[in-house]
């Protein structure tokens, strides 16, 4: 790691690798963002509605993060140790349940019941765990379509599909 901060005194190694650690956190959070909540492609084309897709999607996550915070508050359980795909998942099963309860008490019982599914989905604690980068899918042997379809044109080395005479 490269540093700028040279006063070994001010900036002991110790702090800035905890930073760095911090930082690495972050990263993850980012990526739950992305891939567990289906935002790595966004649907909406003019800048305004784009603007609003992620506020939706930010205001999810808070809304989950607040869930797991709140399970592990209950229960006496870290928040770095939950399971964000986990909870995410709880939530889309519960929700059903909650929403057709017929009494604020079967809710309340149900709400309960949910906190403490979160906090029993615990991610096992992997010190110095490295997580590198890497795409999963691979990428289609199709050409993407950009533009109108009956200016495309088949293209004749690829032979991973034909037209129909």
């Amino acid at each position: 790691m490269l540093t700028t901060l040279l006063d070994a005194q001010r900036y002991p190694a110790e702090d800035i690798a905890q930073l760095y650690l911090r930082r690495w956190k972050i990263e993850l959070w980012f990526r739950d963002i992305k891939t567990s909540m289906g935002m790595e492609i966004l649907r909406c084309k003019s800048p305004p509605l784009v603007h609003k897709e992620l506020e939706m999607f930010l205001i999810a996550y808070n809304l989950i993060r607040c869930l797991m915070a709140q399970a592990g508050a209950n229960n006496d359980v870290p928040l770095d140790r939950m399971s964000f795909k986990g909870t995410v998942d709880s939530v889309r099963q519960f929700s059903l349940a909650i929403a057709q309860a017929r009494s604020k008490k079967k809710q309340q019982r149900l709400i309960l019941q949910l906190l403490e599914v979160i906090a029993r989905d615990e991610v096992p604690d992997r010190p110095d765990r490295r997580e590198p980068r890497a795409v999963k899918r691979r990428p289609k042997p199709y050409d993407r379509l950009n533009r109108p379809r009956h200016r495309m044109k088949e293209i004749p080395h690829r032979n991973h599909y034909r037209k129909s005479p």
